[in-house]
């Protein structure tokens, strides 16, 4: 059954936690900058209150109390889960699954249950790309129907908190609605991301120019504007959605677009894709190699059948981040 919406642009507010992160911090900006009234919940750091948002310092979300998990959320219609631990390429823990579900899963199942009590009518949780897999064969790209097949603790860990969420909203008639993204890009960016933008600009040959791949983005633009299209949209009934930007690119044309972007000369040289591989496997690297040669195609066509196509471009996004890039 369809039920009237019930979130914020009759005013009610949004709480966000991990509001402090790259993708927090774009979507409180977003709130504010449209007059929409949000509660920023916080790790540590200090952010200004305004008249539309206040922000909430709570520390860890896997061991606030209760009360202070329902005090951030009181009042609020609607939740945008954003904190959690992010994948790593260089993870600093001999047994980091512990800390992942301790982040991950723990964390989602008690700010869920606080949404709970509450009241909170609508639970939206970003995931990631990765309960579904590390890559896809190309032509053939991820989609909802799909079995879950997390490798990675990360994967693993986020899609435990699926599932756990499910229970808990459920049984208790709160909507959920689920997003899986790829890599999210963007102004602010940080990790994988910005370590390649940072090996484009200084130039350095990289031999990728002979990968044949297919790979799915995520400009944060596009990610902010499905996040709020679901929290306005009149059909309460939540789901799970793969989210993608329109396009997907070759390793090779994703170093060439941000050098465009940057308005510099790509530094691409060519080099045999078996010779990448065995170079990674020796310096113990064969995931980061992955991540570069592997396809990940994304079938975003059944969010874009709920809220419409996303608005940005791959270009739109890389030239929006080579604007803050360029005035850091």
């Amino acid at each position: 059954m369809v039920l009237k919406s019930t979130t914020a642009r009759d005013g009610a507010l949004i709480a966000v936690t991990g509001a402090g992160g790259f993708i927090g911090t774009a979507l409180t900006s977003q709130l504010r900058n449209v007059g929409r009234r949000y509660r920023g919940i916080v790790r540590s750091a200090t952010f200004p209150q305004t008249p539309a948002g206040e922000y909430q310092m709570i520390g860890d979300l896997a061991n606030a109390s209760d009360t202070a998990l329902s005090r951030a959320l009181a009042g609020a219609r609607a939740v945008v889960h954003l904190a959690g631990r992010a994948h790593v390429m260089h993870e600093p823990l001999r047994e980091p699954l512990g800390a992942y579900r301790e982040t991950n899963v723990v964390a989602t199942q008690r700010v869920a249950k606080a949404a709970v009590r509450a009241g909170v009518k609508r639970f939206l949780f970003v995931s990631t790309i990765k309960v579904n897999g590390g890559a896809t064969l190309r032509g053939c790209p991820f989609q909802e129907s799909d079995p879950p097949h997390p490798h990675e603790a990360y994967g693993c860990t986020k899609w435990e908190a699926e599932q756990a969420l499910w229970e808990i909203a459920q049984p208790a008639g709160m909507s959920c609605f689920i997003l899986r993204p790829p890599l999210v890009y963007g102004p602010q960016v940080r990790g994988n991301f910005l370590a390649l933008w940072r090996a484009v600009e200084r130039g350095v040959p990289l031999p990728l120019g002979r990968i044949d791949n297919r790979r799915n983005l995520l400009y944060v633009g596009n990610l902010i504007h499905a996040i709020v299209a679901l929290l306005d949209s009149p059909q309460d009934d939540g789901g799970t959605w793969l989210i993608a930007d329109r396009e997907a690119v070759s390793t090779p044309e994703l170093v060439n677009r941000i050098a465009a972007a940057m308005r510099i000369p790509s530094p691409l040289a060519k080099m045999p894709v078996t010779l990448l591989r065995a170079g990674a496997a020796v310096t113990g690297r064969r995931a980061m190699a992955s991540r570069l040669v592997d396809s990940l195609e994304i079938d975003a066509s059944s969010l874009v059948r709920r809220i419409g196509p996303m608005p940005y471009s791959l270009d739109q996004g890389l030239m929006a981040t080579a604007a803050w890039w360029r005035s850091r």
